[in-house]
């Protein structure tokens, strides 16, 4: 049995599609039941509960031999994914898959990057297997700037002149579908990228081409945006740690390069922006 945590997320629903058309059984642990209906009727297990309640996770875990490991950032996040590898090898999981970041690396100074580099290094020690899943920029991300690219025919992020290999959460979701159900992943680290690295202006180009009219990118000035964050994000530890992470995009301390892990992994090419775009053409108008 395959656990998943993060099931109705970006790309733990993308993982959770990928396994249901393997036929591959499945389990997760959720908080929501209503959301989590589509995985229901596709034929996932449903256990609801909160990852920070060890007892929910035990039940969750019980009969498990591999675990996706996918928590949202937060303050508490390094301390809760150490609980959640704790309690599976307790419980007998064999192998652990954690969706991390190609971002964290050692001397990391965001703390994002911090809780990621960590998290893996806890894992790496914990005895158990594990695969790490480290994606780059989230093409999805772009889905939040959909009102404005409609209303004013920009977007604005503080990323300056830095450019991501950015990647497709469908991608991201079967790579990581393959590590669980797969075979030979254990002890990697997955570095997943979309198949060209990008600026934000040669996103707005792209945009531009595939809506027929012309969008702009705005350079948006870091602590304006960090006002933003403030009105959009839980709370403030959100706010300043995704500021900060933008900030070190923006300043290149962790160079974007494009890998061939899509394709090693699943044996076809990766999305490219073009396609996302024309996919999600709905969201734009």
């Amino acid at each position: 049995m395959i656990l998943l945590t993060g099931a109705t997320g970006k790309t733990g629903s993308e993982t959770a599609k990928a396994l249901a058309a393997r036929g591959v059984k499945a389990r997760a642990l959720v908080r929501n039941a209503g959301k989590a209906a589509a995985l229901q009727a596709a034929g996932m297990e449903l256990v609801v509960g909160d990852v920070t309640d060890a007892d929910c996770v035990r039940k969750a875990l019980a009969g498990v031999s591999k675990l996706l490991l996918l928590l949202p950032n937060s303050e508490q996040q390094l301390a809760q994914e150490k609980q959640v590898v704790d309690l599976a090898r307790a419980a007998g999981v064999r192998h652990i898959v954690k969706m991390s970041s190609m971002e964290a690396v050692p001397g990391a100074s965001a703390p994002i990057r911090q809780i990621h580099w960590e998290s893996e290094q806890y894992l790496r020690a914990s005895g158990l297997a594990w695969t790490m899943i480290r994606p780059d920029f989230f093409m999805d991300n772009f889905l939040g700037s959909a009102g404005t690219i409609r209303e004013k025919k920009l977007f604005a992020l503080p990323l300056g002149e830095s450019r991501s290999a950015m990647i497709d959460a469908r991608d991201i979701g079967a790579v990581t579908a393959e590590a669980l159900a797969g075979q030979g992943h254990e002890g990697k680290s997955h570095d997943i990228t979309g198949p060209e690295l990008l600026s934000c202006h040669q996103v707005a180009e792209c945009l531009s081409g595939v809506l027929g009219t012309t969008i702009t990118y705005v350079a948006a000035d870091p602590q304006a945006y960090l006002g933003i964050l403030r009105r959009v994000l839980p709370n403030e530890w959100h706010a300043n740690a995704v500021s900060a992470l933008f900030r070190e995009i923006a300043e290149g301390v962790v160079p974007s390069r494009v890998t061939d892990t899509v394709r090693k992994v699943t044996g076809r090419g990766p999305f490219t922006l073009a396609q996302f775009l024309r996919e999600h053409i709905a969201a734009f108008r």
